[in-house]
């Protein structure tokens, strides 16, 4: 989608690029992660051993927003602790 975005709406300036968050310890995650025996497999299956939390994400969000990636579209970036290289 946000290629798609990117495309269309480049020639105007606009720019699109996602965040895709692994697993955070937020609300909407709160049945993987308040048990601590599902946590606890979750985790080990993470190369950084741990959940994300919610703070992971500010630089990420402040780099997208800021003109250090002026030259940035299209793109879908990937924070995950290292959950994803597996797949």
């Amino acid at each position: 989608m946000v290629r798609n975005l990117a495309a269309e709406f480049g020639p105007k300036g606009i720019r699109f690029n996602a965040i895709c968050p692994g697993l955070v310890k937020t609300e909407f995650a709160r049945e993987l992660w308040d048990n601590p025996e599902v946590a606890e497999k979750y985790q080990s299956e993470i190369p950084l051993r741990r959940l994300g939390e919610p703070e992971d994400f500010a630089g990420i969000a402040v780099f997208l927003a800021s003109d250090a990636s002026k030259y940035m579209t299209g793109q879908a970036l990937t924070v995950c602790g290292g959950s994803s290289m597996g797949s």
